[in-house]
């Protein structure tokens, strides 16, 4: 009975994380997949707007399509003005991790205890916490681009 039980509770961790994997899988997708998913929309730019978009870049004035093409769908959207006109700026996130440090007790690593002053469930997490944070925006007026920021790696 027991090993009945265990062998049905190891099969619907396995299902779900078979499932969680594919959902993660396919919703990921790359500037060459979106291309070859909406080429009418590719063939549409210009040239020069094509090679931006081949290297993953954008620029002034640059369509909505192109963008999109570029850097995917947006993680948010704000609606905003901009000296008269209607704006509306992606913003694309990106999460950080929280660096891991194991604690290590007196009952060994990652084993804190009821009481213990210094012990901080987020710090001495086996899961460390990922921090969201805004890598990259893009605003439109009238469908074209008139600002961008992205962060640069150092």
């Amino acid at each position: 009975m027991i090993a009945l039980m265990k062998r049905q509770s190891f099969s619907g961790a396995l299902t779900f994380g078979i499932a969680a994997g594919a959902m993660v899988l396919t919703s990921c997708s790359t500037i060459e997949s979106r291309i070859s998913e909406n080429p009418e929309l590719y063939r549409n730019l210009s040239s020069r707007d094509q090679a931006l978009v081949n290297q993953g870049h954008i620029r002034y004035g640059m369509s909505r399509n192109a963008v999109w093409l570029a850097w995917g769908s947006p993680d948010s959207k704000v609606i905003g003005n901009m000296r008269g006109h209607s704006t509306e700026t992606w913003i694309y996130v990106h999460y950080a991790t929280y660096p891991y440090y194991p604690y290590y007790g007196p009952y060994g690593p990652g084993f804190g205890f009821f009481g213990d002053p210094f012990y901080d469930p987020f710090y001495y997490s086996l899961i460390p916490p990922s921090i969201p944070y805004p890598y990259k925006t893009v605003t439109f007026s009238n469908g074209r681009v008139v600002s961008f920021q992205y962060l640069v790696p150092s």
